[in-house]
Formats: C-alpha cells, sequence, structure tokens
C-alpha cells in the first residue's frame, strides 16, 4: 500500500492521522453498513433501552488479543475510559464522557449508562478500536500495537514503512487471505504514482485527483470513489486574528473563492462543490445550502467595503504534501482578486494536526475534515474545527452550543425534529463561517489489477479482512 502520511503513533486514538493502521490491527465494537445501520463486529448484538439512558452489549466469546490473552468485557470498559483520558484527543471523547457507568453482566455481557441519550451512540462504537490495556502506553510510542484485529503489528521504519503480518488466531474463520501487509510512506505525488503504475504498490488511497484521472483509460487500474464524502475541503479561520474576528471578512472570503475551479484544477474533478460540511448521504444535506455560497468576487469586495477593511495581508497554512499545496495556489489567487494578499506557510502533516488540536494555526488554514459522513450531531461535538465546546478557531457561540446540544442530546437522529435542528446548526455554520467549506470530497481508492476486496468503514478504517492478490 501507498500513504503519503506518516503513521503518528500519538494520536492513534484521535482519528486525525493516517487512519490506515487501526482497523489492520484493532477491531471496534459494531461497523455500519451503507446506510448507517450498525452491524456486529467485536459486539455480537445489543439492546438500547427506551429511554435512551443505556445501551446493553453482548460480546463475541471466541476472541483474543495478539498476546493470547482473551478480550471480555473488562476491554471494552477500558476502550471507553481511554477515550475518556483528555491525553488521548480524541475526538468522540465527548461522547465517550457520556458513559457515567459500567454494569459488568458476565465475562461478555455488559451493560453502559449514559447520562443522557446521545444520537450518535454508534458512531462511538464505529470509531472506538479496542486495544490491549497492558500495551497501550507502547502503542502511541510506536512501538507495541496489540489488538484482535486480522493482521499483527510487526515493524515500524518511521518516515518509510509499516508492516503487518496474518493474524493466525483471527476470530473471522479463514480471514485474512493476505499473508502480509506493507504501508510504504510516499510523500512525492510523483513516486507515489510510479509506484503503483509498475507494481511496487498494489492499493493507496493517497493519490492526487489529477492523476487518478490519468489512470481512469488504464485497464490496470480499478478506480473506486466513495460517495458518501469522509472528506471535505475547507478554509479555517483563527478568531484569535483580529483581522478575521468579523464574520463579514470570513463571508467575503467565502464568496471569493471559485470552488468549481478548484475541483476542476486542484482536485482533477473528484469533489463536489459544497459550501456545507455534509455529503450528499446525510440527513443534514440540502441542495440550495450546499449552493449557499458562489463565486462572486463582486459581493466578497462589497463586504469587506462594510467591514472597513481593505488591503489585507494574512498568512494560510496549508500541508506540504503536492496536492495540498495545489489547493492552496487556487485559494490565494481567488483571494487576490478581492484584496487579501496571502502567504503560503507549507506545514508538515504531523505539525499541522497538533496544531489544530492545540487551537495554534495561523489566521487562515487550509485543510480536509471528515466526521460530516456520520451522524450530524457527531460533527458539532467532536470534529476539531467544529466542536462547539472547542474548536480550533476559537469560535463560541450561545446559539451554535444550544443546537449543537439539542440536536446530540436525544436518542433518535432521523426524525423530522432532528433534521430540524441539523437544519439550524447549518444555518449558523453558513452565517458565522469560522469554517469556510469549498468541497465534499470522498475518499478514491486507486488499485492495482491484482488488489481486491479492501474495504474503508465510515471513519475512513482500512479493512483488509476479504482482501487478496488475484493471480
Amino acid at each position: 500500500m501507498g500513504a503519503q502520511i506518516d503513521f503518528t503513533p500519538a494520536l492513534l486514538f484521535a482519528q486525525s492521522a493516517n487512519v490506515l493502521v487501526q482497523r489492520l490491527v484493532f477491531n471496534t465494537l459494531t461497523r455500519y453498513d451503507d446506510q448507517l445501520r450498525p452491524q456486529p463486529e467485536l459486539a455480537s448484538s445489543w439492546e438500547v433501552a427506551p429511554d435512551g439512558l443505556s445501551v446493553r452489549l453482548k460480546l463475541r466469546e471466541d476472541v483474543t488479543f495478539h498476546s493470547g490473552r482473551r478480550f471480555t468485557a473488562d476491554d471494552v470498559v477500558f476502550a471507553v475510559k481511554n477515550l475518556q483520558n483528555p491525553v488521548r484527543s480524541a475526538q468522540l471523547r465527548s461522547t465517550a464522557l457520556t458513559v457515567t457507568d459500567f454494569r459488568r453482566n458476565g465475562d461478555f455481557d455488559l451493560t453502559l449508562v449514559l447520562a443522557h441519550p446521545v444520537s450518535n451512540l454508534f458512531d462511538l462504537f464505529e470509531f472506538m478500536i479496542i486495544a490491549d490495556p497492558a500495551s497501550v502506553e507502547d502503542a502511541v510510542a510506536g512501538t507495541r500495537l496489540i489488538g484482535t484485529g486480522p493482521f499483527t503489528f510487526t515493524d515500524r521504519k518511521p518516515g518509510s514503512s509499516l508492516s503487518f503480518a496474518r493474524n493466525e488466531k483471527y476470530w473471522n474463520p479463514g480471514r485474512p487471505y493476505l499473508d502480509g501487509v506493507e504501508i510504504k510512506v510516499i510523500p512525492q505525488a510523483e513516486t507515489l504514482l510510479s509506484s503503483l503504475k509498475t507494481g511496487q504498490t498494489h492499493l493507496s488511497y493517497a493519490v492526487r485527483g489529477k492523476d487518478v484521472a490519468t489512470l481512469r483509460s488504464d485497464r490496470r487500474f480499478r478506480i473506486t470513489q466513495y460517495d458518501t464524502g469522509s472528506g471535505a475541503f475547507y478554509i479555517g479561520a483563527n478568531l484569535a486574528y483580529p483581522e478575521v474576528q468579523d464574520r463579514r471578512v470570513r463571508q467575503a472570503i467565502a464568496w471569493a473563492i471559485d470552488r468549481d475551479r478548484l475541483v476542476e484544477q486542484a482536485l482533477g474533478g473528484y469533489a463536489t462543490v459544497s459550501a456545507v460540511p455534509w455529503p450528499k448521504s446525510s440527513p443534514a444535506y440540502r441542495e440550495q445550502d450546499a449552493a449557499h455560497y458562489r463565486h462572486d468576487p463582486a459581493k466578497a469586495r462589497e463586504l469587506l467595503k462594510e467591514a472597513g477593511v481593505g488591503q489585507l495581508s494574512l498568512p494560510l497554512a496549508h500541508s506540504a504534501e503536492a496536492g495540498s499545496a495545489a489547493v492552496a495556489q487556487v485559494l490565494q489567487y481567488d483571494l487576490k482578486q478581492v484584496g487579501i494578499d496571502v502567504q503560503l506557510q507549507p506545514v508538515d502533516s504531523p505539525t499541522m494536526q497538533k496544531q489544530l488540536i492545540a487551537q495554534s494555526m495561523p489566521a487562515l488554514w487550509t485543510l480536509s475534515h471528515g466526521f460530516a459522513q456520520l451522524h450530524p450531531a457527531t460533527l458539532a461535538v467532536s470534529a476539531y474545527p467544529f466542536n462547539e465546546a472547542k474548536n480550533t478557531s476559537r469560535f463560541s457561540s450561545p446559539a451554535y452550543t444550544d443546537v449543537v446540544q439539542r440536536a446530540w442530546n436525544r436518542a433518535d437522529s432521523d426524525s423530522p425534529a432532528a433534521k430540524a435542528l441539523y437544519q439550524q446548526v447549518t444555518d449558523v455554520l453558513l452565517e458565522e463561517q469560522f469554517i469556510i467549506d469549498l468541497a465534499i470530497a470522498g475518499l478514491v481508492e486507486v488499485a492495482g489489477e491484482r488488489a481486491r476486496g479492501a474495504t474503508l468503514n465510515k471513519f475512513g478504517y482500512l479493512n483488509l479482512d476479504d482482501a487478496y492478490l488475484a493471480g
């Protein structure tokens, strides 16, 4: 496999770094199907109380960790408490914190007691990898990863590769098919493309859109686009800086960007223009909201004039990878046309993730975010850019907090009342523009002709249980 970003062990439980490793080594309690319906994984069945204040989990009884120890309910208790620990920087920590008590009904029967109903409970179960408690500190140090998953961790060469071997005692009968997996870290886009073309790499989710376009007619490759919108490109504004504290300046930036050109030139057409974070599969999506901001430089200049802003000079941080640099260059050009001169600041991906968590971004930055493909409340209570309690932009608003909490503190997630709350969340996001969404980009899988059977879960965790190399 080819990846552009190296694995960051310290962020293993944060789900903000390379997510290819998680499902190779670890399992989760449940997994969503394409309709966001939870399916069994380590939990064989479950029952949510009618009042939404507890959930009883029946666990598989035939699962062992790579160390040989048997998986039990105690490991689920540890996994929840591990995400509750602020040191882990887990983006679903707020949901984990709603678990206030554990009632152990046996080694494989556990009830989680909740402080209040939550609409995204199964998002937590899909996100929460089950790690061996004794090895967790080694895991975040990058020296030892012990889970119950299909592959065992064998070697890591920082900045170069990670290696995994088949788990001969995996609970899923006859799986995995592969004897091993090697994730090669290839930051240069051209080198990654060459590695695929020469057969040195069989599979990648990191190929730039414009490079994917060159492979479409090559029979040696299969291109699969995940239409759930596992990520979205955006501009973030850090409201600690006076230059972007006036929402009219942020709205001007939103009007200034030619999203269509961005998608075609920088993303190779592999994205959908959108002013909101939600993919079309989300219950929060509305077409008119996605089209709310269009390319209108005159409108942008008018708003800047209303805000009393003449020429602005601002930094724009972006990931140092080639694809991100191409996005940043388009943004730089468009903003210059309305009088905002931005200086591009390339930053390596691990550093950028740490700045995202620490709220230490410059006045403007551009990245991609996830979480919008799940239940909508998860984005606003979990994702670093949007978290109503503490976000990278340092934005806070009683109205935002109120509607997010009401959307989250309920047992249902798809009712008309829930959808009305999601619309109110969207309205705040469109008005405040502390996060300026540009385009929804579903992950694109590039597979060589021999690679078959790889899938991704809703968090982008790679599942190779059924993967194989054809003859």
